[in-house]
């Protein structure tokens, strides 16, 4: 009876949020993309065993997913990590009232187990059992390879969040991710250690014997059991007080921009506030992770004639953190909106900081990306071109078209599942800003050639660079004219 009234109040609780309905159209967009990819995931769940049969002539196709399920957990282990939100609930309003603690910890445990979003990949699954995994073996068979998958994601769910709330998502904990991934990855590139054979032994064994679930049950219930021993430790909250403080002792200090005066202060205090907050972090992350975006289009021979796919992919990993911050460079300050702007600041100082902030975006991004350079030359100008687009349009049209984004964002909270300020104007500013230039390339080199539209695009990025200050003018015009309804936005707490 308590537990029902717990999910009653959680669900009481999100529909009366205020942005529930504020971003109602977001939300049915989003419903359009679930179904959009859920369709997408079906189709491929019939289709897999035939993918998998031309795979490999030896091994049948559940042995080569059995082999590839080790990869499979890690990734998704990774990704929860640094982009699942935690789940949380006000404890001190039920500590009062004749609840077991237990209860409490076991319903915030086991609530996000309960999402429909964890099981995304049974759309393939399921398919393909039926088609796949019953044909070589039997129906019970087929039942087992989709439950021990299940137990996979219970398992990923819930070391995610032990790992999460023991040590937090700091860069240095991506870059230990980063070098263990990619250790992995070099070991079974370069044929030193076998990850993909001992998985496919450990998994056939768990789908294969009876007995073989209670190993993968096993393994589901022991992180549950490491969050109960975490909450036992810290379910007071002078525990999470103490650790606040202590991470709060440690500030970073930047002084590099100091010498530029009042713009380099402003340039300063957005980096801290991406390096020291939760949602910029995790997209600070997850650029890191797009920056390999190349390798799937550059090495593959389908895209070696579509200049415009590739334009694309080349101006999206050129202008990833630009974009990326871009779309709310405004929103970023919105919990200090109305501080910032009663200060003696002017509008133009405060948009040239974030203009050569993510100027300085796109240079990072050019420079991490110069080795796809070694793809040949065709990419080496396929990038310089995208920079100076981005630097010299794209990044003004993200300060003008910026100003319509009102809402608030929490700095707080994590970006995985977080919809938090993102509107259909959102998509509106980014759609065109990605896709055009790509039309743009893709129409000009099919009549005439890619270095035509390289040239025609790069004279566009110099045109808007040569006149910044004019640029800058215009979108402090439209700042000045969007103020107060950006003001009275970030005032909405949702």
């Amino acid at each position: 009876m308590i537990l029902k009234s717990l999910i009653s109040q959680e669900w009481t609780k999100s529909l009366r949020k205020q942005g529930f309905y504020k971003n109602l159209a977001v939300n049915i967009m989003l419903g359009f993309m679930v179904l959009y990819f859920g369709t997408i995931f079906l189709f491929l769940g019939f289709y897999l065993d035939d993918m998998l049969e031309k795979a490999d002539a030896t091994l049948n196709p559940m042995e080569l997913f059995n082999g590839a399920m080790f990869y499979v957990l890690l990734i998704g282990l990774s990704f929860r990590f640094f982009m699942q939100q935690l789940n949380t609930m006000n404890l001190p309003p039920y500590q009062v009232l004749p609840i077991k603690r237990s209860l409490l910890v076991n319903y915030l445990l086991l609530k996000p187990l309960f999402s429909p979003i964890n099981y995304f990949m049974l759309l393939i699954l399921i398919p393909f059992s039926v088609q796949s995994v019953s044909k070589y073996y039997d129906g019970f068979t087929a039942f087992r390879f989709v439950l021990s998958f299940i137990f996979v994601v219970w398992f990923n769910s819930q070391f995610a969040a032990f790992l999460k709330r023991k040590y937090g998502t700091s860069f240095l904990s991506f870059i230990v991710a980063l070098v263990v991934l990619g250790s992995i990855a070099a070991l079974e590139y370069f044929k030193v250690f076998s990850f993909y054979k001992i998985s496919m032994i450990v998994f056939n064994f768990i789908v294969l014997q009876p007995f073989g679930l209670l190993i993968s049950l096993a393994a589901a219930i022991l992180p549950f059991l490491l969050n109960k021993w975490f909450f036992s430790q810290n379910y007071y909250p002078e525990k999470f007080n103490e650790k606040l403080n202590k991470s709060n002792t440690s500030t970073t200090d930047i002084t590099i921009f100091n010498r530029f005066g009042v713009i380099g202060e402003l340039i300063t205090v957005e980096i801290k506030l991406i390096l020291r907050h939760k949602r910029t972090r995790s997209i600070l992350m997850m650029s890191g992770l797009f920056l390999f975006y190349g390798l799937i289009f550059y090495t593959n021979d389908h895209y070696e004639n579509q200049n415009g796919m590739l334009f694309f992919v080349a101006m999206f990993m050129t202008g990833l953190l630009m974009l990326m911050f871009g779309q709310w460079v405004y929103s970023w300050d919105s919990s200090h909106f109305d501080g910032l702007t009663t200060q003696n600041i002017p509008i133009k100082t405060y948009l040239k900081a974030n203009y050569y902030l993510l100027i300085g975006f796109n240079i990072l991004c050019f420079v991490l990306t110069t080795p796809y350079f070694l793809f040949g030359m065709k990419f080496m100008y396929m990038h310089i071109a995208a920079l100076i687009f981005n630097s010299g349009v794209n990044v003004f049209l993200l300060l003008f078209f910026g100003t319509y984004n009102t809402k608030r964002i929490d700095l707080s909270k994590s970006t995985m599942m977080n919809y938090q300020g993102t509107t259909f104007k959102s998509f509106l500013i980014v759609l065109p800003i990605m896709f055009v230039p790509m039309i743009i390339v893709g129409g000009v080199s099919s009549f005439a050639s890619v270095n035509v539209a390289l040239i025609i695009l790069t004279l566009l990025g110099l045109t808007g660079i040569l006149f910044r200050k004019q640029m800058l003018n215009l979108c402090v015009n439209q700042f000045n004219k969007r103020k107060y309804a950006l003001n009275e936005g970030f005032r909405q707490v949702e």
